[in-house]
Order: structure tokens, then sequence, then C-alpha cells
């Protein structure tokens, strides 16, 4: 990150990183250069900047399958997360999660839906209990609100008065079915059902994201009180590496809102230019330093 950026500047910076990363991601496993599957976030790269960006390094950050902007974001650090998903011993956790399940510094991923609602809220309550000042978010997806575990969350992080900020990143569709065909009722009074604080936005302007943010979470940390956030989105990609039940011309629809040229023309022309050199330079750098990290070794096992 440049340090001389100006704050749309850095926006645009994270943002294009995020986008970069993951259209090369998706180019090299068709090469065959990564394992398993995964789960792109083109599309919602507004969502992580605005929020991550004004969090505290004590803070906690719980995230999903759906996790690259997130992290790219809270650490910088692409090399580590190619790395990971190349399965390489100098990964983000050694080679061994993938993207699905990462621990760096206070941040953590988990792929079991529903499942990282009762772990964030756990942390949450233990920095109360610490009487640290720091915060946990979690980020949870529309399909994720039919699990019941949320739930139960939801009534400990209101009965204990616990500082987690919890972000529905509502992309309407979950895996192949539209929201409306899995999900009754209003997303918002799900949380207002706890007696907790709970809103919605409908956008992928990164600025006005991280203007609307900016209240919540000082009203989170002040208060030590939870908060519930439904952010209305979209992704442009497959929900796994080539899985796509959508209609192409409503992916289409959504594209001509997509973020990145939002901030982009706020820019000057060869200010962006300059920062989409430099990201893609970083990335291909990131991927070269990648390859070149070794398998973890394999450890042999005794049976006694």
């Amino acid at each position: 990150m440049s340090k001389n950026d100006t704050f749309q500047e850095k926006l645009y910076r994270q943002m294009f990183l995020i986008r970069h990363f993951e259209e090369r991601l998706l180019e090299l496993f068709s090469e065959g250069a990564f394992f398993g599957t995964t789960h792109c976030y083109i599309g919602q790269e507004a969502n992580a900047v605005a929020i991550i960006n004004q969090l505290t390094d004590k803070d906690i950050v719980f995230s999903n399958h759906r996790c690259h902007g997130h992290f790219l974001t809270y650490s910088d650090k692409p090399e580590l997360l190619y790395g990971e998903l190349m399965g390489r011993s100098t990964g983000v956790v050694g080679g061994r999660g993938g993207s699905q399940h990462i621990c760096y510094n206070n941040f953590y991923t988990n792929g079991i839906q529903g499942g990282i609602m009762p772990a964030a809220t756990g942390m949450a309550f233990a920095e109360k209990i610490k009487k640290s000042g720091a915060i946990a978010t979690v980020f949870i997806g529309d399909g994720t609100l039919g699990q019941g575990v949320v739930y139960e969350s939801l009534n400990m992080a209101s009965l204990w008065d616990v500082p987690v900020l919890v972000v529905v990143e509502n992309n309407r569709w979950a895996q192949s079915s539209r929201v409306e065909n899995e999900l009754a009722g209003s997303m918002v009074k799900r949380g207002e059902a706890f007696g907790i604080d709970s809103g919605e936005i409908d956008s992928t302007d990164a600025e006005e994201l991280y203007a609307h943010f900016t209240p919540i979470i000082e009203k989170v940390r002040r208060e030590q009180r939870p908060h519930f956030e439904v952010i209305h989105t979209y992704r442009l990609c497959h929900h796994s590496k080539s899985d796509d039940a959508r209609p192409k011309d409503e992916v289409e629809r959504y594209r001509e809102n997509e973020p990145l040229p939002k901030m982009r023309e706020r820019l000057k022309a060869s200010t962006a230019e300059a920062i989409e050199s430099d990201v893609k330079k970083r990335i291909a750098e990131a991927i070269a330093w990648a390859r070149e990290q070794p398998f973890p070794e394999l450890q042999k096992t005794e049976l006694v």
C-alpha cells in the first residue's frame, strides 16, 4: 500500500488488488496451479474496504468461505494467500487450510456457514471480559440466515451485551437459489427480534459504505453492544469456481453498478492507471514467490 495515496486512491488500490488477485486466481486454477475449489468476491470489494479499514489491530475479523477480499484488506499479503491456495508451507497456515480455514493475527475464516457466528460472538465476549475495547466483526451471507445457530448467537449476543458487528452480505443468491426462494420475511427484522439495533444499505459505493458504517462501528465500540447490518450487494462471479445458475442478463444488469468503475472515475486517469500497473506488478511477483515455495514435508506415522 502506498503511503502517499489519498483516501480515494487507497480504496481503489485495495479494491483493484482484490479484483486482480481473483481474476489471476481463476486463470491459474484452469492451469492446475491450485487445489480444490475457491469462492471469489468479485463485485463485493467495496464492502471489505469500507468496513475493515475502520477496525483496529485489536479488533477481530471473522470471515467465511468467500474471504479473499476480507483477508487482503486486513493483511495486504497477497503472496501469503497465493501460497496457501497452492498448498505451500509458507502459506498463511502452512498450506493446510486453503482460503476457507485461515488464522492470521486477529483474522479468521471457516467454511462452515453459521458455525462462524458462535465463534465470533464468543471471541467478542472474551474481549469484553478482558476490557480490551476490541470488537468483533463477522461477515455472513444471506444463505447463512437459514442456520439456526445464527439465531442462538444473536440471542446470546443481545443478552450478554456482546460487542459484535454482524455484517450480512446479501448477494441475492445462496449458491444456486434466489434469496426470494430460500428466505422468508425480513433480514433486518431478524436482528431486531433479539433487541439488536439493525439496519440495511443497498450500495456498491465504497465511500458511501464507509460513511454508513462509521457511526455503526463507533457505537458497537462505545456501547459494547451488538449490531446487525445488511448490505444488499451482488457477486459478479459464480458461487464457486465454475457453478453459476443465474441468468446472464441479470448478471450483466448488476455489472453496470459494480464498485470499481465508481471509484476509478473519481481519480485522474493517469493515477488510476499507475495504481493498476503497480498492483498488476505486485500480483505477478506474489504468484512468482508462491510458486517457488516448498510444499509441506510429509510426516510418517508409525503404527504401534
